[in-house]
């Protein structure tokens, strides 16, 4: 996001490997940022599901030496470095895969080959974006941003329907029991699929637009079912709550370009810096006080306002530019501050859990 600042604000040119500005920004955010989020939530996640060892060590560093490189390499490296870069991102894509794959297969949880599943889309995805990069395939830098998105969506509805509610029954205080309707599950994912393939093939065309309305309906209705009171006193709660709702408000947003005539970077927006933004550092929040030994439900006072400034980075993102479109590049700019803002202050704070040993003495 800094490196985005100075490039749209500051007009710093970067080689950005030959991709236009935009283009570097909207690849980095799915494949750069989410996936590294997705890797180190699912490497643990998927250790404590199936109950055997996921990637440490060397391989792990491996792993994450090829993220890096595509990450250097895509911002510092001209238009010959666009190859090696593609390289390292799948390379990085199919190790996180694999590392995957292997202990859901060994401990035959074939519930969670969905995972392994969209993880494969998403190394296709990519790879589709460098073909149109190339020029070797029509329209695929548009194919491989939208269907990165969405499936980075359909990850998070996936982990939410898991562990929201969970979390949610924890840690209220109180005894409170959240439902999953499966009719509900079943219907948002076929709806989903549908809106996704659509939105690939007719963009903003008025079918995307009544999917959009139809998923709308189905995740507020979900959204409305985990609500109990006692979220609001919780940071680590309401913030993954609000996340959701970013994502719902997304769908609106998709619908209304069609509807109201409204920009598509709008519900764009809303998906990924609400959405994804918001329930990722949510993610990252809680997971990093569980899996160090610190107690999840007395977590930093600070979050509060980290979420705060994250949530406000959304809105200006989202709403200003409706009500104000004369200061649309201000608006921009503000936002990014403050999601900067938000992720220097997280880094702060957390360092020093990240960079520690376990205060309860586990590997880790």
């Amino acid at each position: 996001m800094l490196a985005w600042f100075a490039a749209y604000q500051l007009e710093i040119a970067f080689p950005f490997a030959g991709l236009p500005a935009a283009t570097w920004h909207a690849h980095e955010m799915i494949y750069g940022y989410s996936m590294a989020v997705v890797a180190g939530f699912l490497l643990t996640a998927v250790g404590n599901w199936t109950g055997r060892p996921t990637l440490s060590g060397r391989p792990l560093l491996l792993l994450f030496l090829f993220w890096l490189l595509a990450r250097v390499t895509l911002l510092f490296g001209g238009e010959a470095g666009r190859v090696p870069a593609a390289g390292f991102d799948l390379l990085f894509l199919a190790g996180f895969m694999l590392a995957v794959t292997v202990p859901i297969v060994r401990a035959r949880r074939w519930q969670d080959l969905a995972i392994v599943i969209k993880l494969l889309l998403m190394l296709v995805s990519n790879l589709v974006f460098f073909l149109g990069a190339a020029n070797q395939l029509d329209n695929g830098v548009y194919l491989g941003l939208y269907s990165g998105l969405y499936l980075v969506l359909a990850l998070i509805f996936m982990l939410s329907r898991r562990v929201l509610p969970f979390f949610i029954e924890r840690g209220v205080g109180y005894p409170v029991e959240l439902r999953n309707r499966r009719w509900l599950d079943i219907g948002s994912l076929v709806l989903f699929a549908a809106f996704w393939i659509a939105d690939l093939a007719w963009p903003d065309h008025p079918v995307v637009a009544v999917l959009a309305g139809g998923l709308f309906v189905l995740h507020l209705w979900r959204w409305l079912g985990w609500y109990t009171p006692g979220i609001w006193k919780k940071p680590l709660l309401w913030s993954l709550y609000l996340a959701y709702a970013a994502i719902i408000a997304g769908f609106a947003l998709k619908a209304a370009v069609v509807a109201a005539g409204i920009s598509p970077h709008l519900a764009l927006h809303a998906f990924a810096v609400g959405g994804i933004g918001m329930m990722t550092l949510g993610m990252m929040t809680r997971v990093a006080l569980g899996h160090t030994g610190r107690n999840v439900f007395e977590p930093p006072a600070a979050l509060a306002w980290i979420f705060a400034l994250l949530g406000t980075a959304a809105l200006v993102r989202v709403l200003l530019p409706m009500l104000d479109t004369a200061h649309y590049s201000l608006w921009i700019g503000l936002s990014q501050c403050l999601w900067i803002a938000a992720f220097l202050a997280y880094f702060l704070l957390y360092f020093p859990v990240l960079t520690r040993p376990r205060v309860d003495g586990q590997p880790g």
